[in-house]
């Protein structure tokens, strides 16, 4: 049986359609007919043999086969640019400098810089691992080009690009009790960090009493304190790993949504070439 091929141009219209959620939101940003890219998917579906969204009146939400697909597709579209600018792009060399924070320096930046070493090789990244007040005076003062920023719901983005947003959630150690003794235990960052502003008002508002039990900048030593459970901390959802889990229970209150802004100090093709890796990784997390 022959294998059928996936066309790039086919898995652009899908991507954009599968983020937008309509035919026509899709349809200005790949720059084409709804109905060209109606025929599109239904031709993609036909290759493949699966049905890939789910057509309501006014949107399309994706099948448990278009949820694969989709990273399939982000990653297959991601390798073809690497692969085009490895031969017609300029060649880059220098410095660039990036901030970012401890969680997501050691979780999300690895895979963005060893992508962004194969693009560009003779390229040097300067990663400074700081608060986002930290990092943006560095950035002010021309130390960095660009710092990634967390921000709390309840201020929005002020500075930069929206490149990430997600829940934080209570999290603790597989078979955790601090989540049930009072006061409530908590790690912490310290003064200043979007999180803690967030988890804190979440807790007053709910009423219920807590202690902040420990407190660190990194990660690393909230981690720590959840591992001996002798604590729950609030955790982005989407880098809880095993034994660390969601903790559910009635009597802690929602926190909120953060979100993550990417600010930068200029334009040019290394800090556009870096900007633009960083937030396909993001878009990737979707």
């Amino acid at each position: 049986m022959k294998i059928p091929l996936l066309d790039n141009d086919v898995l652009r219209s899908f991507v954009a359609i599968a983020e937008s959620g309509t035919f026509t939101s899709a349809a200005k940003v790949v720059h084409r007919t709804p109905s060209a890219l109606s025929m599109q998917i239904k031709q993609l579906e036909k290759n493949l043999g699966k049905t890939l969204f789910i057509r309501e009146p006014r949107h399309v939400t994706l099948t448990a086969e278009g949820e694969v697909l989709l990273d399939y597709s982000r990653r297959l579209l991601r390798l073809n640019e690497e692969a085009v600018q490895h031969f017609i792009s300029p060649t880059l060399e220098g410095k660039v400098g990036i901030g970012t924070s401890d969680d997501v320096g050691t979780r999300i930046l690895p895979e963005v810089l060893a992508e962004f070493a194969r693009s560009y090789p003779a390229v040097l990244v300067d990663v400074v691992v700081g608060s986002s007040k930290q990092n943006l005076a560095r950035l002010d003062a021309g130390r960095l080009d660009m710092t990634l920023v967390t921000v709390a719901d309840e201020g929005g983005i002020s500075r930069g690009e929206l490149v990430h947003e997600e829940p934080l959630v209570w999290a603790g150690r597989e078979g955790s009790s601090a989540f049930q003794r009072s006061p409530l235990p908590i790690a912490m960052a310290h003064e200043g960090c979007a999180w803690r502003r967030m988890t804190l008002r979440a807790l007053d508002r709910a009423g219920i009493p807590y202690r902040i039990a420990y407190t660190c900048e990194h990660c690393s030593g909230q981690e720590a304190a959840m591992l001996a459970d002798l604590a729950v901390a609030p955790f982005p959802q989407s880098l809880i790993r095993p034994p660390l889990k969601e903790v559910a229970g009635d009597s802690l209150p929602a926190i909120g949504f953060y979100q993550l802004a990417l600010v930068r100090r200029g334009s040019n093709p290394l800090n556009d070439a870096l900007a633009s890796h960083v937030k396909d990784a993001f878009q990737s997390l979707r």
